[in-house]
């Protein structure tokens, strides 16, 4: 039974409102706009009837507090002075709909039930939202074609054993998130999650970050310090492109990974290790195994399971999730409200080949929401070299080659033309993106129509 509450100052207004709900609803009243609060905020009423003068308390600043306290309770006004003024207030703040006294029931009846019906399709359009959510993202990885539904599949099947993985992807796929995926879903995501970047450390220093140090053991020294591999104990060490680690330096990870135990540079004495392995790299290891670049032996120990993440063009299905969820990030950081792209924008997007994957349209999104005047995003927002990739090409399979031979005023018409049907017969986004006045562009339709 849907709860609802009564915040009237005159006793006989909430008794005669009880008396007339209470068989459908379960109904509670009172005169105080404290108390009335103090019970939405602890037992979230569906609906609350609100009176806009509650003694001396303005009903318009307690609608405020109740949105801010259990934004889903649906309010209607209901006061003896009723105003267009306070009608629009209402409306601004909030509420639902507003009622002037006296009140007729059956109205009452039916408005009830509309914000009701109304409380349910919000509920109904959260929930399918949450679901696409869930769907579509495992982690902060989001995807729904099928070699993305194949990595979800392999992080649900892997992520509560110990046994070493190896993520292989090119550039910017996202295999740091798989690997935090893997961490914090599974049974070890209380404990320390360690990243190593092979690439990005210097081999003389690399040896000291994973395996830490006493104080003394090298110039500079001046204290012990901890590894990656002692301070992820009892979590998970991530090493990221593990095929840029030197030779001189697998063979010493090799022999922590055999025998679980770690030596600090300038001590003899061994550490006890309960850590899982998750190494990553853009190489071919299998290729560098061949040409002497990298232990065959510690290529199979870290090679237990493997995850391929697939390059970004080869899932194009899910970019519109990808630019979507990038959009309300860069919304939130910039402190934007941009809705999305337009059709020209969109399909230059989709057309595009990604060679730097996901990170790449990250940067394009955020470069082009810097650059964006309007809701949505233009062509002209986009990265030149984004922009330079597209070739036009129409909804008729037309694209430039078939201009040669033209004359010059022809072709002009038909790329002003398609343009135009391009921005959905827009004009000023259309000038916009010919450079040219709107004026101008008018002037040319103009003699189109001759």
């Amino acid at each position: 039974m849907k709860r609802i509450i009564v915040i009237d100052d005159e006793a006989s207004i909430c008794s005669s409102l009880e008396f007339a709900l209470e068989d459908q609803y379960d109904v509670v009243t009172t005169t105080n706009p404290h108390e009335g609060l103090k019970w939405i905020e602890e037992d979230k009423h569906d609906l609350c009837l609100l009176d806009l003068k509650i003694g001396r308390v303005d009903g318009l600043e307690v609608l405020k507090n109740i949105k801010e306290v259990s934004p889903k309770t649906v309010v209607i006004m209901i006061t003896a002075y009723g105003t267009i003024a306070t009608s629009v207030r209402a409306l601004q703040e909030g509420a639902y709909s507003y009622l002037t006294k006296p009140i007729n029931i059956e109205e009452l009846y039916s408005i009830i039930e509309q914000a009701l019906h109304y409380q349910r399709l919000n509920d109904q359009v959260d929930f399918l939202s949450q679901e696409l959510e869930k769907k579509y993202s495992f982690e902060g990885i989001i995807g729904k074609s099928e070699s993305m539904a194949s990595v979800f599949h392999l992080i649900n099947k892997v992520k509560e054993v110990d046994s070493n993985v190896l993520i292989v992807g090119e550039s910017g796929t996202g295999k740091e998130l798989v690997a935090r995926a893997l961490h914090f879903s599974g049974k070890r995501k209380k404990s320390h999650f360690e990243v190593v970047n092979c690439a990005a450390i210097p081999d003389q220093l690399l040896e000291s970050e994973l395996f830490g140090y006493d104080k003394g053991a090298f110039t500079g020294a001046v204290s012990s310090k901890e590894g990656k591999f002692q301070l992820a104990n009892g979590g998970t060490i991530f090493l990221d492109e593990i095929g840029d680690m030197p030779l001189s330096l697998q063979a010493k990870l090799l022999r922590v990974l055999q025998e679980k135990v770690v030596t600090k540079l300038g001590s003899n004495k061994e550490i006890n290790l309960d850590v899982r392995v998750i190494a990553a790299t853009n190489k071919n290891l299998e290729e560098a195994v061949k040409n002497g670049e990298f232990r065959e032996d510690l290529y199979f120990r870290l090679d237990v399971i493997k995850i391929p993440l697939p390059p970004l063009r080869d899932r194009k299905e899910d970019i519109p999730f990808l630019i979507q969820h990038f959009i309300k990030q860069f919304n939130a950081e910039m402190n934007k409200e941009v809705q999305g792209l337009t059709k020209e924008a969109n399909r230059v997007l989709l057309n595009y080949d990604y060679p730097g994957n996901i990170r790449e349209l990250s940067n394009i999104i955020e470069s082009s929401m810097v650059l964006a005047d309007d809701e949505f995003i233009e062509i002209l927002d986009l990265p030149q070299q984004v922009r330079s990739n597209d070739t036009f090409e129409r909804k008729d399979g037309v694209t430039l080659i078939d201009f040669v031979g033209i004359p010059l005023k022809e072709m002009e018409k038909q790329f002003i033309l398609a343009t135009l049907e391009e921005n959905n017969g827009h004009r000023k986004n259309t000038a916009r993106m010919l450079k040219i006045s709107e004026r101008g562009l008018r002037d040319k339709l103009k003699q189109y129509e001759q």
